[in-house]
């Protein structure tokens, strides 16, 4: 085992790993707070550790606080100091489950943390690891979530098309996911990231004034991400409060939308988000048994 794994359960039923990270690409909290929202959606229990150590920098010069962990402190008595966590966790019992990895991306020694996260995915036994991202682009708040997709093993391209993802053409700074699943190749792990699309708009592009929104938690990626997760892996969740959760926050940025509109006339609101609705090309998720589903439920709701 390497050194910087510890491991204090195995659970036999572990063949499946969603991971994320607090890192760059985790506009939504789709990265980092999916996964938390996962863990105590599910009683999820911990069950090992990556160590820290040489992955994170104290300080860059001149970003005094962009590195630091944060201190709380109370008449000078340290109360918390925040830590660099990377945690693996189980959900489920002896036959059906799947783990949870919620990590901090690394700073540097990237290819060693590649090394130890591998490490520990082929000793807990797991088949297929999943990576969540989230990045921030003009797309409507009340359609499905535009997801794109890395995999580390051509064999998998065909699976994941049936996921109505795109396949991502980006060229630029690698995110911790994109790098392990390149790292994941060269080891024959199936690995894939799923990186949702959240909404931000820029409503200078129509007016002359500077003005962007962006929305933090996206519970509706979080919903449309999941669905497609519990399908592949047979998880078996309830996804009933992110459903929900989805229908409030659409429902929220209809009105947050609407009163701007009518708030700032000059930003351009209506047409800018008449744009974006026109360029958006949705992809709907709908596997075998729910479009039976819904095709059912039209006929027996028809005329």
């Amino acid at each position: 085992m390497n050194d910087l794994i510890r491991l204090w359960e195995i659970p036999d039923a572990a063949e499946y790993m969603i991971a994320g990270w607090h890192q760059w690409a985790d506009a939504g909290d789709v990265s980092s707070g999916l996964p938390k929202y996962l863990i105590e959606q599910t009683a999820a229990r911990r069950i090992g550790e990556m160590e820290p150590d040489g992955f994170y920098l104290f300080q860059i010069p001149g970003a005094h606080h962009l590195l630091r962990p944060v201190v709380r402190l109370s008449d000078g008595y340290r109360e918390t100091l925040e830590e660099r966590r990377n945690e693996f966790f189980y959900s489920g019992d002896d036959e059906n489950g799947f783990l949870i990895f919620l990590g901090e991306e690394p700073h540097q020694n990237a290819e060693c943390y590649a090394e130890a996260f591998f490490d520990a995915v082929e000793e807990l036994g797991v088949k297929r690891v999943a990576a969540l991202g989230g990045v921030h682009g003009p797309v409507p708040y009340d359609r499905e979530r535009d997801i794109s997709c890395v995999y580390s093993l051509p064999r998998m391209k065909d699976e994941l098309a049936q996921c109505a993802v795109r396949f991502s053409d980006y060229e630029g700074g690698a995110t911790i996911a994109t790098y392990l699943a390149d790292k994941a190749e060269a080891r024959g792990v199936e690995f894939f990231s799923f990186y949702a699309f959240v909404p931000a708009y820029d409503f200078s592009e129509f007016s002359m004034i500077s003005h962007q929104v962006a929305m933090e938690e996206d519970f509706k990626a979080w919903y449309d991400l999941m669905r497609r997760l519990d399908h592949m892996f047979r998880l078996g969740l309830d996804l009933s409060d992110l459903a929900r959760r989805s229908d409030e926050l659409i429902v929220a940025w209809e009105t947050k939308i609407d009163h701007l509109a009518r708030a700032m006339p000059r930003l351009g609101v209506s047409s800018y988000m008449e744009q974006v609705n026109e360029d958006f090309a949705e992809r709907r998720f709908m596997p075998f048994s729910d479009f039976w589903e819904e095709v059912l439920g039209d006929l027996v709701g028809g005329p």
